[in-house]
């Protein structure tokens, strides 16, 4: 399936630029030669705030949730930069919330994506793997209102199935999260030790 591609590709970059030993795998995703180590805090750096955001947002309570979205609504109006303009389609284009809305999101991603140059590599990833979820999700609900509207009493069955392939979805999404959460937490812990060995070098050319 196109997302759940998109979706390993997500986690596979993420977990490229730990520069960790070896290479990653995710969902059956093969081995791949990482990046030197020096090239980590630039690969995921832009999104860390984004992913923060997108993880808080279904967690939060309604008030702080509604403070989030304000945030990035505003800042979108206020100061349409591209990142701000990403991160206000991406507080859209999270599910589980009340300011959740994929229409919208869906439009706003697709006008950042027409333009991919305007987009670091990493936002550009990030934004397909959203945009596609979004279409996914869109069809999936026109699909479930369709048959609860329109299909006869004996399509309980397949509203079923719809309702499962939409859970399975928000699944999906919520692991792919994961993963980055997990890989930015890595990202963070490998650069620490790379400053440990820088300063420590710098002691001891010091030392007498």
């Amino acid at each position: 399936m196109p997302r759940k591609e998109l979706c390993i590709a997500a986690c596979a970059l993420a977990m490229l630029s730990l520069g960790a030993c070896a290479g990653g795998s995710f969902s059956r995703q093969k081995q791949a030669a990482l990046p030197e180590p020096d090239h980590a805090p630039q690969d995921l750096g832009p999104i860390a705030p984004l992913l923060d955001m997108m993880s808080t947002l279904p967690q939060g309570d309604p008030a702080r949730q509604a403070e989030l979205f304000q945030s990035a609504k505003d800042a979108a109006a206020l100061s349409p930069t591209t990142s701000n303009k990403l991160k206000y389609a991406l507080a859209l284009a999270t599910p589980g919330y009340s300011g959740s809305d994929p229409v919208a999101a869906q439009r706003q991603l697709a006008e950042l994506l027409a333009r991919p140059e305007t987009l670091l590599p990493v936002e550009r990833l990030l934004a397909l793997v959203e945009l596609k979820e979004v279409e996914e999700r869109l069809i999936l609900l026109a699909e479930n209102t369709r048959m609860r509207d329109e299909a006869p009493h004996d399509s309980h069955e397949k509203l079923q199935a719809v309702n499962r392939r939409l859970a399975a979805e928000s699944d999906e999404n919520a692991r792919l999260r994961k993963a980055l959460d997990e890989a930015r937490a890595k990202l963070e812990a490998v650069t620490h030790i790379e400053r440990s060995i820088n300063d420590r070098g710098t002691s001891e050319s010091h030392t007498p």
